[in-house]
């Protein structure tokens, strides 16, 4: 994979000690990975997808272990909220997946591309509007510090690949050092069968 500037979930040289800010820049992350990937072609193209799959795997992970439990039981309607999110969640896991499958270069490739990309849009400002705003209001911050580390803590395990059906933060936990594993070892696969190809 190429370098690239895109910051990746996790990236420790941010010193996040807000967990809103956190979120916030993320979804900026993910609105510029979908810019990247729209604009490139070819091995590019496939690069860029690949880091934005990374990217929503670990991030939405993440908010379904950390954001989403507190969010049940601090918000308002919290569980109508997160039930929302987390059914956006796996709707737009199912099309990555579905995505994934595919060439960059399916001539259906784009076309599926772009309603994920308004899916994920919708699902990002919902959360900012139903969930982050209030986590922001309802905390001080030390609280969102913690949560920010334990946001970062929970990317570091989670799996890198979306994982259709495993909203949950019980499932995530339980599930989630095994899909892991398992996704790190087949990137690492394909990763050298493009490099002897």
């Amino acid at each position: 994979m190429s370098d690239s500037p895109t910051p990746q979930a996790g990236d420790e040289h941010h010193a996040d000690d807000d967990v809103v800010a956190l979120l916030m820049r993320q979804h900026g992350d993910i609105r510029n990975l979908f810019d990247e990937v729209e604009a490139a072609a070819g091995e590019q193209r496939r690069e860029a997808f690949h880091r934005l799959v990374r990217l929503l795997a670990v991030h939405e992970t993440a908010e379904e272990e950390v954001v989403h439990p507190f969010a049940r039981r601090a918000l308002p309607a919290g569980d109508r909220v997160v039930e929302d999110r987390l059914a956006e969640e796996k709707a737009a896991k199912e099309s990555l997946v579905t995505l994934d499958d595919l060439d960059t270069d399916d001539p259906t490739f784009m076309l599926r591309f772009m309603k994920l990309r308004k899916d994920v849009q919708e699902h990002a400002r919902a959360e900012e509007r139903y969930e982050f705003i209030h986590i922001r209001r309802s905390v001080d911050s030390s609280r969102l510090a913690a949560m920010a580390k334990a946001f970062k803590a929970a990317e570091a395990l989670a799996p890198t690949r979306p994982h259709p059906g495993v909203e949950s933060a019980t499932a995530n936990i339980a599930l989630g050092a095994v899909l892991a594993l398992v996704d790190r070892t087949k990137h690492a696969v394909q990763k050298a069968m493009r490099e002897d190809g």
